[in-house]
């Protein structure tokens, strides 16, 4: 059975669209507007509010808490300090990677621990011979993400105080009407912005007193269809697009390092121990994966082309599609595109990919495998920098 979320009674009402989806088993809304742009605008022009409430949340507490986590992640939790937030993959024995989430340091010996999807048994079976707790508080805790360039300035507002100190992945806690709200700098859009953590008793006060404050500074509810797009130009990867889970893997092809989808740089090989760490740098000692995530922008008078040979006029959906797509250097398959989407911003076609190293340096070029009216047609694309979008803005 498909439940609301425990912001449901305000954004039921609100998704005039009535577009919605499963997110593990939550209604979540995909489309409050008759067009994504008005909701993209918002968190790029102003902000935008967006029910993260599905994430899995855990909250690791215990004399042993910090050694459970070490032994998971592949960062070094020993490193996190109070009030920090780490951005981490966790990883099979084979150093495949398992998921991906955040990690939050909230006093000495707690820690809240989201996921996107189960990890409860997977943190248990790590636990043994410690002396840690883990809760699975999914449904006590509510969570909104509030995302944008006037993002801070109504966070200011609904809390009277200054929070152009709160530096990127810190968290603060503080109160919101009255009530306490965990507030973290972190986001899944690439632009200023901050996740609220909240009693899920307290959720709907939340969503109310947000929005009391929020039309001076441009505020709308954000589906999960603008941010698709915000993510993919923020260069960030999404389980069961780019990646799946080692654990629904029925192949070798559908396992992934977390080198291959740009993790290295959250890849401790300097540890003593954690999951995984010897087949990782194994890997590495041997060159490194295979494949490697980078980021395409086709040509725009390719696209253009494929369109006239069927004299038809150039029309993009705005949604992305994650439905991936084949690559070609000349009659070779190379990789594939996996998550596709016009780029308001950027006004150009992007796409995160996974393609053979060899083809994965900047500026190399590729062909897209691209359909019009049922004919499959190519058009040329290159690799450049990830992130596509980075506003100084993010981390100022």
């Amino acid at each position: 059975m498909t439940l609301g979320t425990v912001f449901d009674a305000r954004t039921s009402t609100l998704s005039q669209k009535r577009a919605w989806e499963d997110w593990w088993g939550y209604h979540t809304v995909r489309l409050y507007e008759d067009a994504l742009d008005i909701e993209y605008n918002a968190v790029r022009e102003g902000a935008g509010l967006i029910d993260v409430s599905p994430l899995f949340k855990y909250l690791v507490s215990g004399p042993d808490a910090v050694r459970l986590i070490n032994r998971i992640i592949t960062r070094d939790a020993r490193k996190l300090q109070v009030d920090q937030v780490y951005y981490t993959p966790w990883c099979d024995e084979r150093g495949k990677l398992i998921d991906d989430g955040t990690v939050c340091r909230l006093d000495e010996s707690t820690y809240r621990w989201t996921a996107a999807e189960p990890n409860y048994r997977w943190f248990n079976l790590n636990a043994s011979g410690l002396d840690v707790r883990v809760e699975d508080i999914s449904g006590e805790v509510g969570a909104l993400a509030l995302q944008g360039p006037t993002s801070r300035s109504l966070l200011e507002a609904v809390t009277g105080e200054d929070w152009i100190d709160l530096k990127y992945f810190r968290r603060r806690p503080t109160k919101i009407a009255g009530f306490p709200v965990d507030v973290t700098r972190t986001g899944y859009t690439g632009d200023l912005g901050y996740e609220l953590w909240v009693e899920s008793s307290r959720a709907v006060e939340l969503w109310d007193a947000l929005f009391r404050v929020g039309s001076a500074f441009g505020l709308r509810p954000v589906g999960t269809a603008a941010l698709d797009v915000l993510r993919v130009e923020a260069g960030l990867i999404l389980i069961g697009a780019e990646f799946i889970s080692v654990r629904d893997a029925f192949t070798a092809e559908q396992e992934y390092s977390p080198f291959e989808l740009g993790f290295g740089r959250l890849v401790d090989l300097e540890k003593d121990r954690f999951v995984g760490r010897k087949a990782l740098a194994t890997e590495q000692e041997a060159g490194g994966p295979p494949r490697r995530l980078v980021g395409l922008e086709f040509d725009w008078a390719d696209i253009e082309g494929s369109f006239e040979r069927h004299g038809l006029p150039t029309v993009l959906l705005p949604e992305t599609s994650t439905t991936p797509v084949p690559l070609y250097v000349g009659s070779r398959q190379i990789g594939m595109a996996t998550s596709t989407t016009w780029s308001p911003t950027l006004k150009k076609v992007i796409a995160l990919a996974l393609v053979e190293k060899a083809f994965a340096d900047l500026g190399a070029r590729l062909d897209v495998e691209w359909t019009v009216q049922a004919t499959r047609d190519r058009v040329a694309a290159t690799v450049v920098e990830l992130p596509f979008f980075d506003p100084p803005r993010k981390r100022a």
